[in-house]
């Protein structure tokens, strides 16, 4: 009996150390952290390129002159996605216009949120809830003045068990009273990923 005790107490101890061992953990990690984990776009990719694309942008020296006597009005349109990969664009243009935006220097229009626009208009005008002086009348909005566009391409090339990965994203700010393109640059990414070998 005190022999199936100890091989119980064993098998028990055993499980228990195999169990914590295989425990899952999470943490928190370094959100503007450079280091690649995989050679697909992830986070790290984006600050660079958001980063890269305000500072050349708002360092760019006609845009120096022009940002400052005035807050231009900028529309941004959807970034071209001409890789192999399923990337949200949005992403990459919202922190691109949250820099701009926080450098104090534009003013941005958002499309993107024309119908709730609408129909917040539609209902100060039409409900009989919004004293009519208060109410916001159509046509009132500003027109962009530029327009902000993007294109994300990827080259992918594989040797042996290394694979080469190149990004490239350029962002161009057309004015569209001249249809002259006042700024444009892109950042360039690389990755190199080599698949490890048994006994290699």
């Amino acid at each position: 009996m005190i022999k199936e005790m100890k091989l119980l107490f064993a098998v028990v101890a055993v499980g228990a150390l195999t169990l914590s061992g295989c425990a899952s953990t999470i943490q928190y990690g370094d959100a503007g952290s450079a280091k690649p984990i995989s050679k697909d776009f992830g986070s790290s990719d984006l600050q660079q390129i958001a980063e890269a694309m305000v500072d050349s942008m708002i360092t760019f020296p006609p845009m120096v002159e022009l940002t400052s006597t005035q807050r231009p009005v900028v529309s941004v349109d959807k970034v071209k996605n001409k890789t192999m990969q399923h990337i949200d664009t949005e992403s990459i243009t919202d922190s691109v216009r949250s820099r701009l935006l926080r450098s104090g220097k534009f003013r941005f229009v958002d499309r993107t949120t024309d119908a709730q626009t609408v129909e917040e208009l539609k209902s100060q005008q039409e409900s009989g809830l919004v004293d009519k002086k208060n109410a916001v009348q159509f046509g009132q909005q500003l027109g962009a003045e530029f327009l902000l566009t993007a294109n994300f391409s990827e080259i992918r090339q594989q040797a042996g068990n290394t694979t080469d990965v190149y990004y490239k994203f350029t962002m161009s700010l057309k004015n569209l009273k001249t249809g002259i393109l006042e700024w444009s640059d892109e950042k360039e990414i690389r990755k190199v990923f080599t698949r490890g070998t048994f006994g290699g």
